[in-house]
């Protein structure tokens, strides 16, 4: 009989410590450990061990993805579920995992694949719903509404499918284990036990996860560790646009996003996303300008707005909306003090358009321009875009693969763009406007005051 040990696990991050303490010297969060006994792994004997095998000689044929039908989410996992992978899908509440992974189970189960769809959540109407909504009723798609990590085991044995999707791994439990569902102890072993299944039969398995307020994973860490690829599904409750990003991807990049509509029959993958940020674009409007950003390989054309006011409070207000606020607020401390725009007394209001998220500083001089547009009350040429990250010191500076972001410029029909002198050539189509520093950059966009 293995022999157990006892320590203290904490409820917010899963972290162990060896005696009980108030506060989990992991996370910080107070009076969440709580003991836990857990049996010592048992040893196979020596006869039973698998054999090595030379790394030239591993069957690969086994291994090869199986495409979700999606092209989107296809993208993002380098061509589909492997067999005998274990994939964690988390996003916020309502944000619409359970639509993303009901179309799936049905382009897969259209494609030949047997698919059986668990709901720990939902009830069986409840599924059979939301697919007719979507038109996702396929014959090779199995439906079992099972919280019991037993039974659910039992459903393996009886369909033998070839992906199984359980949503979510945190209403599954194990009576075994005494804790209740969506305890650490609980989401841990069940993970473990699921992973195992998934390995020992060759089946892709899908777990839906839920996230906390701050937008990371419920649940220990473990489990992110556990399985095989970890992705974020995010979108705006307000818009339409939805993202799918690879945190970790045991079988390809993580440097993929998959990108959504959110519609009345499900998510529409949108292949053209640049085209679907700059649809409702206004020419001629004052602080407004176009970022070529990168989202991982992928790149994007964003609009960056800016409005600037006269403002009536001790402090202006400063606001970034898909933005990094941090980054707003550098951009204007440059501009007052190393260009002849002063905005010091005025409320900054940023905004990127449609839902996107631009952090990254290749976008430094849009945003830059666009708030000098607005405070000088002048639009920017409508077909051009800008290109450089901004230095304290007022440069501009050359960012990375610029080639991309100026080649998908070009294709959707910009024909001006300004970059810093050590920029490559633009393609043909577009013409350069070279400048050293913001200031000069200003200069050639006309807005100097």
């Amino acid at each position: 009989m293995a022999r157990q040990r006892v320590e203290f696990r904490c409820d917010e991050c899963g972290g162990a410590a060896p005696r009980w303490a108030g506060q989990c010297p992991v996370c910080g969060a107070w009076n969440a450990l709580h003991e836990v006994a857990i049996a010592a792994p048992s040893i196979a004997p020596i006869h039973q061990l698998t054999p090595a095998t030379p790394l030239a000689d591993v069957d690969m044929a086994q291994w090869k993805a199986r495409p979700t039908g999606i092209d989107e989410l296809d993208r993002v996992l380098s061509g589909g579920l492997v067999p005998g992978s274990v994939t964690l899908l988390g996003g916020e509440p309502g944000v619409g995992k359970s639509t993303l992974l009901t179309q799936v189970a049905a382009q897969m189960a259209h494609r030949g694949a047997k698919v059986l769809y668990v709901s720990a959540e939902e009830s069986s109407q409840q599924v059979r719903l939301r697919a007719e909504r979507l038109d996702a009723i396929a014959p090779p798609l199995w439906l079992a509404s099972e919280t019991a990590l037993p039974h659910l085991i039992a459903h393996l044995d009886a369909v033998r499918p070839d992906v199984v999707i359980v949503d979510s791994i945190q209403s599954v439990h194990d009576p075994e284990l005494g804790s209740a569902p969506g305890s650490v102890v609980q989401v841990r072993e069940c993970a473990h036990r699921l992973v195992r299944q998934a390995k020992g039969r060759g089946v892709a398995v899908v777990l839906v996860g839920h996230v906390t307020k701050d937008g990371g994973l419920a649940g220990p860490r473990v489990l992110e560790h556990v399985v095989d690829t970890v992705l974020s599904f995010e979108g705006d409750h307000h818009h339409a646009l939805r993202l799918v990003r690879a945190l970790k991807h045991r079988f390809g990049s993580t440097n993929e996003v998959g990108v959504f509509e959110m519609a009345d029959h499900g998510l529409v993958p949108v292949p053209d996303a640049s085209a679907l940020f700059l649809a409702d674009r206004r020419p001629g409007v004052p602080g407004s300008t176009v970022a070529p950003a990168i989202d991982g390989h992928r790149p994007l054309l964003v609009e960056v707005q800016a409005l600037t006011i006269k403002s009536t409070l001790p402090m202006p207000r400063r606001s970034a909306q898909g933005l990094d606020g941090g980054r707003l607020a550098f951009l204007l401390a440059v501009l007052e003090r190393r260009t002849n725009v002063g905005i010091g007394g005025h409320d900054v209001f940023a905004l990127a358009v449609g839902g996107a998220r631009v952090v990254e500083p290749g976008a430094d001089l849009a945003l830059a321009l666009a708030v000098a547009s607005s405070a000088a009350d002048v639009a920017l040429p409508d077909d051009l875009v800008a290109c450089a990250e901004v230095g304290l010191g007022g440069e501009l500076r050359q960012v990375g693969q610029t080639s991309r972001r100026l080649s998908e410029a070009a294709r959707l029909g910009f024909r001006r763009v300004l970059l810093p002198p050590s920029a490559p050539e633009p393609p043909a189509g577009l013409t350069a406007w070279r400048a050293a520093t913001l200031q000069s950059a200003i200069a050639l966009a006309g807005l100097e005051p």
